[in-house]
């Protein structure tokens, strides 16, 4: 199955799925939109290619943000660990920095979709909070762009480790550019620059969440 195939079924699944758990409130519309994100197994080898589905709905009576993780282990779904729904906490407060709104009405439901049945850590927040404003903007995610870094609630975007493995796990899956955060591609132990020429992908340092904003995604239709 291509990646693209994929990225539809993905989102297929689980637009039904989140349709359970969370009403549309009359005369608002539903925001979704898949990222991809990239994880290494618990051999800490082995990198692998996850994708979230983020869903934005809006609820008037301003309580949020409220953020839901959808965790049923059905259909590829995965079980998110505390230090991972905390970068999501981040990547929400750093998205609705970057679209000027104070998020009170704003209900989020994740859902994390992994060959792995526990994801860890916040390596994947850079890649929600591009997510989250793709949604609430209404732009297309690029199909062809992955991005690893953790987010800060100002929006920079900060180192993460096993770098090497997880560009390799984009590379096999056939991204054409992974975006890492700045310094990463001159700090690794591993020569990183050439490994990168040899998967054939293309490795761009990015600082803030504006700078991966406008390399990962276009503008809806």
């Amino acid at each position: 199955m291509t990646r693209k195939l994929h990225h539809f079924v993905v989102l297929l699944f689980s637009i039904a799925l989140c349709a359970q758990v969370f009403p549309v409130w009359a005369g608002e519309i539903r925001h979704i939109v898949t990222v991809p994100a990239l994880a290494v197994l618990s051999d800490g080898q082995t990198g692998i290619v996850h994708y979230i589905v983020l869903q934005i709905d809006k609820d008037p009576r301003q309580g949020g943000p409220t953020i839901q993780f959808n965790e049923i282990n059905l259909g590829g779904g995965s079980i998110v660990s505390e230090d991972w729904k905390e970068g999501v906490r981040q990547a929400v407060a750093a998205a609705t920095k970057a679209v000027g709104e104070d998020g009170r009405e704003w209900v989020i439901t994740i859902k994390n979709r992994s060959y792995s049945a526990l994801t860890e850590g916040a390596s994947a927040s850079s890649a929600v909070a591009v997510g989250l404003v793709a949604a609430w903007r209404g732009d297309d995610v690029k199909s062809d762009i992955a991005l690893t870094g953790q987010i800060m609630p100002d929006g920079r975007i900060e180192s993460v480790g096993a770098l090497a493995i997880k560009i390799e796990a984009a590379a096999r899956a056939q991204f054409r550019t992974v975006l890492v955060p700045r310094g990463s591609l001159s700090t690794v132990e591993r020569d990183l620059p050439q490994l990168v020429g040899k998967w054939n992908i293309k490795a761009i340092e990015v600082t803030t969440l504006d700078e991966a904003y406008q390399l990962m995604t276009r503008a809806g239709h």
